[in-house]
């Protein structure tokens, strides 16, 4: 029955001048989502609404499930078009609509009318109250509620002369289309923090890339595997990922041979935010990204945070930062990551940890620690960043 989706977007329409710029990005995102779909279809932007045809057969469930992927979306409503022939064949339409999608027995409602159509000879209110008075004649056990309905009924009177029917508002992701406020790099371990890291920076427009630091052979070929589950598990979202793999092993051992036990996360971490931004200024990303929360663990108390952002020429964002650990499983849920981040595949965090890291850190101390590294931290750090493997996710 339904062969297109009125869109409905959120904050796109307090953008003033610049909305069809963010308009332009969705229509471009919605027709990206639906590549992965079988079927043909139209995506095209009207007066303040997008709509998708869709042209011939197709997955209804399939569709639907990919646009609730995609970011900038607050509702998607399968429609009924009809043409504009007058009133009487709109509440023909009107009551066809319903016995087609409800079992209508003793439900109150409500008919709500847009009238993009300014042309169009009755006021809304009036449409409203026509359509109502036909819905009540052919269905007696149904009564009006204009407060709490259990069934809208919407219809939008367009200016090229088609009208749209529809009554269920599926919700859509919200927040703005990915790529309209630019790119940053997400450290991706595995996790269950940075992948809904990336998932709430993605939400708020913003392109992807991600590193992912690898500690063979202490840490597997499954447990880089698992990253790669974790960024394809993100793409939905966020789009294809350019994940950068980086051997990080001799630059672990040489930190474990030559620096205090208790300051190991630290001075690792601090590095790992040197490289990941020597990748981002190369990629062209304005920011870093983490999955820290403050008090987690060790090495995200505040004096923690404040001395891996001191070696960060470029801002640092962690969208989880107040977040508790439920908080956030709770999200890892809802995008199908957290069965993934709990596999029992150890990342290099994990495998050099000290017994009794240091909580408070002073800065000071940590870069007179660094100092004892030598030239040849920096041998390393070049090593690893010319041998590092950059994969395509998508």
């Amino acid at each position: 029955m339904f062969k297109t989706f009125l869109i409905k977007y959120g904050e796109i329409a307090i953008k003033g001048k610049n909305r069809h710029l963010f308009e332009d990005a969705l229509v471009r995102q919605i027709r990206h989502a639906l590549k992965k779909c079988d079927g043909t279809f139209t995506v095209y932007k009207e007066q303040g609404r997008i709509f998708v045809n869709c042209e011939g057969e197709y997955d209804y469930e399939e569709t639907v499930g990919h646009l609730q992927h995609v970011f900038g979306i607050v509702g998607i409503c399968p429609v009924m078009q009809a043409e504009d022939k007058g009133i009487e064949a709109l509440g023909d339409d009107v009551l066809t609509f319903l016995k087609n999608v409800y079992d209508l027995e003793h439900q109150t409602f409500k008919v709500h009318t847009r009238r993009a159509n300014k042309r169009y000879p009755i006021e809304s209110m009036e449409v409203n109250a026509i359509l109502g008075e036909r819905i009540l004649r052919e269905f007696p056990g149904l009564k009006v509620d204009v407060h709490h309905p259990e069934i809208m009924v919407y219809v939008e009177l367009r200016e090229s002369g088609k009208i749209f029917i529809y009554s269920k508002i599926i919700p859509g992701p919200g927040g703005m289309p990915v790529g309209t406020n630019g790119k940053a790099m997400l450290l991706l371990s595995g996790g269950i923090d940075s992948p809904v890291a990336g998932y709430m920076i993605c939400k708020r427009g913003v392109k992807l890339d991600a590193t992912y630091f690898h500690a063979p052979p202490y840490t597997s070929e499954r447990a880089k595997q698992k990253v790669v589950d974790l960024a394809r598990k993100l793409t939905p979202y966020a789009g294809p990922i350019n994940l950068h793999v980086v051997n990080f092993t001799d630059i672990q051992l040489y930190i474990y041979e030559k620096c205090p036990h208790d300051e190991l996360t630290i001075i690792m971490r601090r590095y790992m935010m040197r490289i990941a931004e020597h990748f981002a200024k190369e990629t062209g990303s304005l920011a870093l990204v983490t999955g820290e929360s403050i008090g987690q663990v060790a090495s995200q108390t505040m004096q923690s945070l404040a001395a891996t952002n001191a070696v960060c020429e470029m801002p640092v964002f962690r969208p989880l930062i107040g977040f508790d650990k439920q908080e956030i499983i709770d999200i890892s849920e809802k995008i199908d990551t957290y069965e993934t981040s709990i596999l029992p595949y150890e990342d290099c965090c994990t495998i050099f940890v000290a017994k009794h890291p240091v909580t408070k850190p002073n800065i000071h101390i940590i870069e007179a620690s660094e100092r004892k590294l030598d030239e040849k931290i920096d041998e390393l750090v070049k090593t690893a960043i010319e041998t590092t493997e950059t994969i395509w996710v998508e």
